[in-house]
């Protein structure tokens, strides 16, 4: 079996998920930096893994969070997550866990959301 080059990333992750907005921010769910951890790996059993021609395929876990406990949003925020990265074809198992530690400060929100939300 030939050593494949991992072409597909976390920050390939990262770059989907920020077609994930939350419903009561303007802002995406990375920039809200709801995201806290992206883990990626090789896909070794998949259909068709080790074999010539067939692109590798991946392996996905994902930690996001809410703003708060009480999110009214958050169901319909996980199922758009697992819904835009089941829609990515080099993925072949996706594992979204809503976690609270450390619990979620506005201070995890980047620069330029700040600036958005005039903050």
């Amino acid at each position: 079996m030939s050593n494949v080059a991992t072409t597909f990333s976390a920050d390939d992750i990262y770059i989907a998920l920020c077609d994930v907005n939350d419903p009561e921010v303007p802002l995406n769910i990375v920039e809200l930096g709801l995201v806290y951890r992206v883990e990626v790996a090789l896909d070794t059993e998949a259909p068709g893994a080790g074999i010539p021609g067939v692109p590798p395929r991946y392996r996905a876990e994902v930690d996001v969070t809410m703003t708060s406990t009480g999110c009214p949003a958050h169901e319909m925020i996980l199922e758009k997550v697992r819904n835009r990265l089941a829609g990515m074809p080099q993925l072949s198992d996706i594992r979204v866990t809503l976690v609270w530690e450390p619990a979620w400060t506005p201070q995890r929100i980047i620069e330029a959301g700040r600036q958005k939300l005039g903050i």
